[in-house]
């Protein structure tokens, strides 16, 4: 008997799903989103800083963005291409590691482990209630192994988005 590998078959690692819900009006969560200097405020976990974030918030627009670390000074950058919009709803992005430059580099050259199969994508919703936005996060591609990393880096850039925004 003959067996067949199907790469759809394969398990592919769940999407990392994050809900909050902010004390911060849409309008605000929206441009934490979608402007460089909103970005750069709450961009990386909590010992890291965003130098620099280049946003081009249009479908086919390009973002790319460095989270640098306050201890070593080490840089990671970030690039995506933005699939969908649809304003103060909802941001699908991609989601790859990038060179200083925006050329997207894999994740072993960006230092990371595991197995990255399919390429990152970071699905954003926001729903109005009252004064504070309700925010559902999903993020695929992320190896099973880096999902709880992946998860305490988000919720860290929540509470920072909380507060500096």
């Amino acid at each position: 008997m003959e067996t067949q590998k199907n790469s759809a078959n394969a398990a592919e690692p769940k999407p990392l799903l994050i809900k909050r819900t902010f004390n911060l009006p849409i309008d605000k969560v929206w441009a934490a989103w979608s402007e460089p200097e909103d970005f750069k405020k709450w961009w990386g976990p909590n010992d890291f800083t965003c130098p620099e974030a280049h946003i081009d918030f249009r479908v086919g627009g390009k973002i790319h963005a460095c989270m640098k670390n306050k201890n070593d000074g080490k840089e990671t950058w970030s690039t995506g291409i933005y699939r969908e919009i649809v304003p103060h709803k909802k941001i699908v992005v991609t989601d790859n590691f990038a060179d200083e430059e925006g050329n997207v580099i894999t994740p072993a050259e960006a230092g990371m482990p595991g197995d990255w199969g399919t390429e990152p994508v970071i699905s954003l919703e926001l729903n109005k209630n009252n004064d504070q936005t309700e925010m559902v996060l999903t993020h695929s591609g992320i190896p099973s192994d880096m999902q709880n990393d992946c998860i305490d880096g988000w919720n860290q850039c929540f509470d920072k988005l909380q507060k500096f925004v």
